[in-house]
């Protein structure tokens, strides 16, 4: 829980930089920017996921640690099966609600990072075009990106309702 922490404390762009420093500068095993090749995009997304990692782990653990005293858990383990198959079959299952919720609210945190990450790494991406969109100030070009964006965190919202009833019959009306 202490590396979530971590992760839910450290910026985006601060994270990137020390990722470029470790393993681009240092260690010179990926390249700090450029185009073409997949590695490219492994510090970037690194930069842009771990935060969320992290979020996501500590309600995972808070929504696991909720479920797991619940009667049909103790059930489950009177009958035999193993913790395994308790924690993950049943427990995991019926605590994944809030952290459907939360992953379908951290599209939206994905998407307006990218601006800052693409920047980090050079990247040409939605963000960087937003940003030279703002210092020219090219409105429609901002209005459109900002539709899109827009777009896509409405998407992620729509499908964590859609996961909700996949996850939960309970919740089909």
């Amino acid at each position: 829980m202490m590396v979530a922490l971590i992760g839910v404390s450290m910026p985006g762009f601060w994270l990137g930089l020390l990722l470029i420093y470790a393993f681009a500068v240092h260690l010179k095993w990926f390249p700090p920017s450029g185009y073409g090749e997949i590695k490219l995009l492994i510090l970037p997304a690194l930069a842009l996921g771990l935060p969320r990692v992290g979020r996501i782990a500590r309600i995972t653990r808070s929504s696991l640690l909720e479920v797991i005293d619940q009667d049909y858990i103790r059930t489950a383990r009177s009958k035999g099966l193993s913790e395994r198959v308790v924690v993950l079959g049943h427990a995991l299952r019926n605590s994944l609600i809030p952290i459907i919720s939360l992953m379908g609210l951290d599209l939206g945190y994905i998407v307006g990072g990218a601006v800052v990450i693409e920047s980090v790494f050079a990247r040409a991406g939605i963000g960087n075009m937003m940003l030279r969109a703002i210092n020219s100030r090219d409105f429609p070009v901002l209005q459109g990106s900002m539709f899109v964006l827009a777009l896509a965190i409405i998407l992620g919202n729509i499908l964590a309702d859609i996961s909700y009833v996949i996850i939960d019959p309970r919740i089909r009306h």
